[in-house]
């Protein structure tokens, strides 16, 4: 398995994503004005007490649920474990569904009271760049899951 081009596919991207997630995120969840700090968050003065929440709602439920199953996934499918396609299609799931969710806010809250988020350019290049990968991922798994009847 660890040959296969699909197996690497899903692990190289699969671990940056997740680090990227625990620094992006995860230290948010802790200290969303530390996120501000860093330059992963955004300001209530950008985007509003409510953009803020939003925002922080997301690092919390990264925190405490998507990051520890996509670290899970991943050592499941590094160790070929028999669960791992169950939690990386869960994991998969996740990584399309928030980007797309993050992104028809952004573009929806345009021209709202308070909100002065003007530069958007990192957003539009990352996001789609996460939910392309957690396309891609489930792909693979759902081409192994027809071809292999597992």
């Amino acid at each position: 398995m660890k040959n296969n081009l699909s197996f690497w596919i899903i692990q190289i991207p699969g671990w940056l994503f997740l680090l990227y997630l625990i620094i992006a995120q995860g230290i948010s969840a802790f200290s969303y004005e530390l996120g501000v700090e860093m330059g992963t968050q955004e300001p209530a003065a950008t985007i509003t007490e409510v953009g803020t929440a939003f925002f922080y709602g997301f690092a919390f439920a990264d925190l405490v649920f998507y990051i520890p199953l996509l670290g899970l996934a991943l050592f499941a499918h590094m160790k070929n474990w028999s669960c791992c396609k169950l939690l990386l299609a869960a994991s998969f799931a996740i990584t399309i569904y928030w980007p797309i969710v993050c992104l028809a806010a952004i573009v929806d809250v345009q021209g709202a009271d308070g909100w002065l988020f003007a530069d958007q350019r990192v957003y539009w290049i990352v996001l789609p760049l996460i939910a392309l990968w957690g396309m891609l991922g489930f792909s693979i798994l759902l081409k192994q899951s027809m071809t292999k009847g597992s």
